[in-house]
């Protein structure tokens, strides 16, 4: 399996649209990381957000327990998600599917109690 990431220091704003599938990370997401935004080269014509988001939290233990909620395997209890600008409910959520040139931003939810 070729799962191309590459970890970008770029400043907000200025992702590289060279191809390939941009993630942005926000607050903690950044740090856990360790960085603000990696690449993914999409392996298939149309890849899902569930997939995308696999893929990067392969790459980075720290980020993968701050995102993936271990109860439901799943990051919405813990981020809100964007592509291409629009919130993920609005869209067909983590089915939704993403394309070379797509940009996902990933947005810590704050709990409190």
């Amino acid at each position: 399996m070729s799962n191309s990431i590459n970890r970008r220091y770029s400043p907000v704003g200025q992702s590289e649209m060279s191809g390939g599938i941009t993630i942005r990370f926000l607050g903690v997401f950044k740090k856990a990381y360790g960085g603000n935004q990696m690449s993914l080269e999409a392996t298939k014509k149309k890849e899902t957000l569930r997939n995308i988001i696999q893929k990067a939290v392969e790459s980075s233990p720290e980020l993968r327990r701050l995102l993936i909620d271990p109860e439901l395997n799943d990051p919405l209890p813990n981020a809100v998600i964007l592509v291409n600008g629009k919130e993920i409910g609005i869209l067909k959520g983590l089915e939704t599917e993403v394309r070379d040139r797509d940009e996902i931003v990933i947005i810590p939810v704050i709990h409190g109690g």
